[in-house]
């Protein structure tokens, strides 16, 4: 049987450990209500033009003479050159560059190779920034075969087709921020609008990455071929809440 001289300090015990649980609770709630924020992402997309095109040309002659093959090679060159300023762009100044010479003699690689013992390559690379013609030449470069020019796509310029490049992303950076920002402010409105509170202030921001992507995406079509781009960019934005 329990007395009243036992019975005391146990109520007294049970009551400090239910007030400081409570007490506690209070202040986990506080602290989490003292923490009180909301983060929200904003996307900003654009439509950009590629103006910037970079074309290998991989000119390939073969025999099994030497001065015969590069005889064949220089034709070529002479008949690419002709080829491009016909279609309007600049066989004579700076923007086609000749890279990648090299010569393969079958017998002393020691090569299987069945057919002419001399391969020569050379590559023509024109970069231009007149990216519509760049794109049309390239749709009529069966002209080149049928004037018996051989192309190889060589492993270092990928399928051998023009790449092209948006080089104007710092142009367009600002005005996407602030438009991605925007976007990320009025989700955030939104939240606290439904959470019956209010935004006040930015306490982190992330710009997030710049990403240019195909306009039209496709399985096989990449972003180096399309002239036309799609340029993207995901802010992230955490805002305190009023009480």
């Amino acid at each position: 049987m329990t007395t009243p001289s036992s019975t005391i300090p146990a109520l007294v015990l049970a009551i400090g450990v239910a007030a400081g649980g409570f007490f506690a609770g209070a202040g986990i709630a506080q602290m989490r209500s003292g923490d009180r924020s909301v983060s929200v992402k904003g996307v900003a997309e654009r439509e950009a033009k590629a103006d910037l095109a970079i074309w290998p040309l991989r000119l390939v002659a073969s025999d099994d003479d030497l001065v015969r093959a590069n005889a064949t090679l220089e034709r070529n060159v002479v008949t690419v050159r002709a080829f491009l300023a016909a279609q309007g762009l600049d066989s004579t100044g700076a923007g086609i560059s000749v890279q990648e010479f090299s010569v393969q003699d079958a017998r002393t690689t020691g090569s299987n190779q069945v057919g002419s013992r001399y391969i020569i390559n050379q590559t023509l690379v024109v970069r231009s920034t007149k990216v519509d013609l760049v794109q049309a030449a390239s749709q009529r470069v069966s002209e080149l075969v049928r004037n018996g020019v051989v192309l190889s796509s060589g492993q270092q310029y990928g399928g051998g087709g023009p790449t092209f490049v948006f080089t104007k992303l710092n142009d367009i950076k600002p005005p996407m921020i602030a438009e991605a920002t925007a976007r990320a402010r009025e989700s955030a409105e939104q939240f606290a609008h439904d959470a019956k509170s209010t935004l006040s202030g930015i306490r982190r921001a992330n710009q997030g990455v710049f990403e240019i992507l195909p306009r039209d995406q496709a399985a096989g079509i990449s972003e180096e071929s399309q002239v036309m781009k799609r340029v993207r960019v995901v802010t992230t934005v955490e805002y305190a809440l009023g009480r």
